[in-house]
């Protein structure tokens, strides 16, 4: 389907854009993630995308019948290793390319493991796709829905008991991830103008994304099975409008929140995604609006997770090779130079944004290549 691959591009390039900006002091409201509790459009990207893998799920399993096999399992375990090696790569990389650009010695650099973080946005993916994958061919297709019930119940009544959604070191969130990882070894995360241990990738919170990638793969399911695109539109238009409205209602007892990704904001990003993808097939796959903007957001949804890569990457490098010094003494990098340059001509705030328009831009540009080439890039 071209409008899934224009989501996926959409999303590729939101998490790009949002990721990179010129400077995270100066950004516009819209581009930061939401402080703790909330939902800002930041927030919509990597649930997005994580539907966006669901409902590709139920077009890949079908090969193999959504039956358990040898082939099958090999697929999956071979998928799941591979993210999570990707990684690890990309956080040691950052690590040896930072330590070697301050002067640190080859070896130390190379070895400097003690605060490598263990999870991430590419073992998050690894996870989901594993244990989503599991449920899919383990289970009826009839229990999948009320498997993602249960989990999100569960998840709510864990986070409400074990003070989930409190910004603390009682978090049960919190002390499971430091309890397991160690605290060298997760992110930190700020809220409130303090600073504490807490993975928004964390362990416990991988669950409800199981059921957030189980919903997309119930949707994925739906799609194959209605031959109709009007058909299609109006069921996911109804579904994705009460999965909305439901969450909207519950948040005012089950806060939503990325960071802990609550269950309201399953429901609510699941809800929002539905809608979109609905809007995309009217436009896309039934209208035939395929050019202009279309053709930009599929070049990055025809090859998601090497573009995303590829500007990680490149965030290290920009962000960490030198190129000289400011009056101050400061270190100068290709990024601090590229925003200082906008700064010349527009406010901070336009520069920094301008910063990550650009960056969007470049890591398009190779993907344009690969697109018109046709060569797709698979994990």
């Amino acid at each position: 389907m071209l409008s899934l691959d224009i989501l996926r591009g959409i999303t590729i390039a939101g998490m790009l854009l949002v990721n990179n900006p010129g400077s995270w002091s100066h950004l516009y409201r819209p581009l930061e993630h939401a402080d703790w509790i909330g939902l800002t459009p930041t927030d919509l990207v990597f649930p997005f995308f994580i539907f966006c893998m669901g409902v590709a799920m139920a077009f890949s399993l079908k090969k193999f019948n959504y039956k358990i096999s040898g082939p099958l399992m090999l697929k999956i375990v071979r998928r799941t290793v591979i993210l999570f090696l990707i990684g690890w790569a990309v956080q040691w990389f950052g690590h040896l390319v930072r330590g070697l650009c301050k002067g640190d010695p080859l070896s130390e650099a190379i070895n400097n493991l003690d605060t490598l973080r263990y999870l991430g946005v590419f073992q998050r993916l690894a996870l989901v796709y594993f244990f989503g994958s599991l449920c899919v061919v383990l289970f009826n297709k009839r229990f999948i829905p009320w498997l993602v019930g249960i989990i999100l119940v569960a998840y709510a009544l864990i986070l409400g008991l074990g003070h989930g959604y409190d910004f603390s070191l009682d978090n049960i969130i919190a002390q499971i991830d430091n309890s397991v990882l160690g605290t060298d070894h997760m992110y930190h995360e700020s809220a409130y103008g303090e600073s504490i241990s807490f993975d928004p990738e964390g362990i416990l919170s991988t669950l409800p994304c199981i059921a957030h990638v189980l919903i997309g793969y119930l949707v994925g399911r739906m799609i194959l099975a209605t031959h109709n695109n009007t058909e299609r539109v109006t069921k996911m238009l109804l579904a994705g409008t009460v999965m909305l409205l439901a969450g909207w209602l519950l948040q005012y007892g089950i806060p939503c929140g990325k960071k802990m990704w609550s269950s309201t904001y399953v429901l609510i990003t699941c809800g929002m995604a539905m809608c979109i993808q609905a809007m995309l097939i009217h436009f896309v796959d039934i209208k035939g609006n395929k050019r202009g903007w279309g053709r930009f957001f599929e070049t990055f949804g025809v090859n998601p997770l090497a573009l995303y890569l590829l500007g990680t990457v490149l965030a290290i490098l920009f962000g960490a090779i030198p190129l000289g010094h400011n009056a101050d003494g400061d270190t100068i990098t290709i990024h601090s130079a590229v925003y200082n340059f906008y700064t010349t001509f527009s406010s901070e705030c336009m520069a920094s944004a301008l910063y990550a328009i650009s960056f969007v831009l470049l890591n398009w540009v190779v993907g344009h290549v690969l697109y018109n080439k046709k060569i797709f890039i698979k994990i």
